[in-house]
């Protein structure tokens, strides 16, 4: 059985913009291992944010194929898309994306609401959110916790499902220097604790200075893969 949690071959993006053919990416083929700490640079237009989106399942490539844990995704419609989404994928945003009017325990049990999971919702979320250090914030909402609280409101609500990858874009982007430590030491100490793969999408060379392997991508493709 193969240990590849992320297996892209040959992946293209073709974005029609009016009268012209956008090509995002131009053949992507990575495969990344199970545990692996990634991080994902690149220039503006260099496809990050594409090939984010595709191993997020955002998105599918217009070709090649994509399997996630060993399941065929690039070919799923957007509802099987959602669903595998769901169970596989842990997003951190640089935005935190976190609804305002909820707590933080509610926003932590959103995935386990989308995915129809009933069993031990609220124990399981004020758990994730104990893991990293908010247990007695459970019942703040957003405009009541500092940025680097709500960084680890969107960390907890990302583990919850014990996803196959957490996916961070720009995860410290509008955090301070200690806050943005705070946030690293978290997503590394799950990856130690729990083999949980990590995938950094950044522009900043000291986030990708925490990573194993760095991925360079330049006009759609891969230019550069450090291990």
């Amino acid at each position: 059985m193969s240990d590849l949690v992320i297996e892209g071959d040959k992946l293209t993006k073709v974005y029609r913009m009016g009268e012209i053919d956008v090509h995002a990416l131009r053949g992507v083929s990575l495969g990344i291992q199970r545990g692996e700490v990634v991080s994902i640079m690149g220039p503006s237009g260099s496809g990050k944010s594409t090939l984010m989106n595709i191993i997020g399942c955002l998105d599918r490539p217009t070709s090649g194929t994509y399997l996630l844990n060993q399941e065929l995704v690039s070919d799923l419609s957007d509802d099987q898309l959602a669903k595998i989404r769901n169970r596989e994928v842990g997003f951190v945003f640089q935005t935190f994306n976190l609804l305002g009017r909820q707590t933080a325990l509610a926003n932590v049990e959103l995935p386990m609401r989308y995915s129809g999971e009933a069993n031990n919702r609220r124990k399981r979320a004020t758990e994730a959110l104990a893991a990293v250090g908010l247990e007695d914030r459970v019942r703040h909402r957003p405009n009541e916790l500092s940025g680097g609280e709500q960084q680890r409101v969107a960390i907890a609500r990302a583990l919850v499902n014990n996803p196959a990858i957490i996916l961070a874009d720009e995860p410290t982007g509008n955090l301070d220097s200690k806050s943005g430590e705070e946030v690293m030491k978290i997503l590394l100490g799950l990856n130690e604790k729990h083999n949980t793969t990590l995938i950094f999408v950044t522009h900043d060379p000291e986030i990708a200075a925490f990573t194993k392997r760095v991925i360079h991508l330049r006009d759609g493709l891969i230019e550069n893969d450090e291990h």
